[in-house]
């Protein structure tokens, strides 16, 4: 990740003056003359080159004392998914999803095992900000969005954006943006009268195959969990608020007249639409730099076709990281359909039931304390074979200790290796859910059937494992993605 020292002024000017897209979100443009910030693909007049400073993210700029721009809206920016610390980039992915809502600093740090200390530090190397500054422009710029798409009142948006009160609310959005929220939304023309359901929008950074995703999400749906239908993914949910549990369902359909998901979900959901946003944001890879990706993977002739005829592809992530090991441990030898079968069962025989108006969703996903205290002959009853039923047990009760809490801040081999420690889970699993759920762009799971069977040579001979991993080193960094097109043109088996 760049901090701004590192930014380069002239590239950073000459995306402005031609509002190139591909740098929405990879940096700011402030201009000292207005005290604003904007993002390159802002429509206003370009500033003169001397009036402009550029910054790495929207928490330097406001930082050093600059508002949000009212026109292209800084708080729509795509992000960028191409941090080039984990460490760095888990801490940051934590704090916007509310980390420092709930808790304190010194309780997220002890979560990923380090000091606050050490978070204070990587932060500011990495993005020139403090942990304290990162929360409060994301719930500062969260709260803009909501203020501009929702008719939620004054009350609900501070609570959705992560402020413990309405008076705290107002005091630092009229301090930071010099009026209070309801200026802002009577000059937005904010929605107006209460719904039963709360819609938001996600930008994305272009091409996204939105098709090809909701092709993957449908053969591995879980029934009574998640379905795709009509050209949108839905699915229940269960999140911790303020007061407590809240359950319940959302749906996400592509925008037709912008670069942008719209994101459907019941009212009483509606304080904790920033953790929903964020989780989806990883869900469907909303961050990947497509463009680039491509770039470098087309330059393999085995890649070349599918790069072509599916710009965009993403590695879809997991809605939950423990939902999708769970996911993944089923799919063990097994093809994509058997494993959704065998998902599907043990929903209906642990999860807890949820009323829905939503033909098909009735249960929320398997939780880590319901399979951690299951007996094995329950689990095997759904159709399974004793030692996979045994790691299914024994991964419930290593996320119930919180161990993906924890691996979030460690490398892929670290993550690996954890993983692993669960009986029953092999390299392949490991690197799958390190892929998908931990979110790793270079994970690689060698030892893939599919991933062998589509670089077999003209002979129709595949390559090993050891040739495979040999193989892949030219797809660095971007490996997962590499794994995505690859099982993209072969007929799915397992996960």
């Amino acid at each position: 990740m760049e901090t701004t020292a590192d930014l380069d002024f002239n590239s950073c000017y000459r995306a402005v003056t031609a509002r190139d897209a591909r740098f929405d979100g990879l940096f700011f443009t402030a201009v000292r003359t207005t005290r604003i910030y904007c993002r390159s693909v802002c429509p206003a007049r370009t500033p003169r080159a001397s009036s402009c400073e550029f910054f790495s993210t929207a928490a330097a700029a406001e930082r050093a004392g600059f508002r949000p721009c009212l026109r292209c809206r800084p708080e729509l920016a795509p992000g960028r998914g191409d941090f080039s610390s984990g460490l760095a980039s888990a801490i940051l992915a934590r704090l916007q999803e509310g980390a420092l809502d709930e808790r304190s600093l010194e309780d997220l740090a002890a979560a990923i095992g380090l000091s606050s200390r050490q978070v204070r530090r990587v932060l500011h190397s990495h993005f020139g900000v403090t942990p304290v500054e990162v929360a409060q422009t994301q719930r500062l710029l969260f709260a803009k969005k909501l203020l501009h798409e929702t008719a939620l009142s004054m009350t609900e948006v501070a609570l959705a954006a992560g402020f413990g009160s309405l008076r705290r609310f107002n005091a630092i959005f009229r301090e930071r943006y010099g009026l209070p929220p309801s200026a802002l939304r009577r000059a937005a023309g904010g929605a107006a009268g209460p719904s039963s359901i709360v819609t938001i929008r996600l930008a994305f950074r272009t091409p996204f195959a939105w098709d090809a995703a909701l092709e993957y999400l449908a053969l591995r749906a879980t029934a009574g969990v998640e379905r795709v239908c009509d050209g949108a993914y839905e699915r229940t949910l269960a999140l911790a608020g303020r007061d407590g549990a809240r359950r319940g369902w959302l749906r996400v359909a592509r925008r037709s007249d912008a670069e942008q998901l719209e994101v459907s979900v019941e009212a009483s959901l509606a304080t904790l639409l920033l953790p929903i946003s964020n989780r989806l944001r990883a869900l469907f890879d909303l961050d990947a730099d497509s463009l680039r990706i491509a770039a470098h993977l087309a330059a393999d002739a085995r890649l070349a076709d599918q790069v072509a005829s599916t710009p965009g592809l993403r590695v879809l992530g997991a809605w939950d990281p423990f939902e999708l090991a769970v996911r993944t441990v089923l799919g063990q030898q097994v093809s994509v359909a058997g494993a959704s079968t065998l998902a599907g069962r043990l929903v209906a025989a642990l999860a807890e039931p949820i009323a829905t108006p939503i033909a098909g969703l009735t249960h929320l996903a398997v939780q880590p304390a319901q399979l951690a205290g299951a007996p094995v002959e329950a689990v095997m009853a759904i159709g399974l074979p004793r030692a996979r039923a045994t790691t299914l047990v024994g991964l419930g009760r290593f996320a119930q200790d919180g161990a993906f809490e924890r691996l979030r801040a460690q490398d892929i081999d670290s993550q690996v290796a954890s993983l692993m420690s669960v009986p029953g889970i092999g390299p392949w699993t490991a690197q799958y859910v390190a892929m998908r759920a931990l979110r790793q762009p270079d994970a690689f799971p060698a030892g893939d059937l599919g991933l062998r069977r589509a670089c077999a040579d003209k002979e129709g001979k595949f390559p090993s494992e050891r040739e495979l991993e040999n193989l892949s080193q030219a797809w660095r960094p971007w490996r997962a993605y590499a794994a995505a097109y690859l099982w993209r043109g072969t007929v799915p088996l397992g996960e």
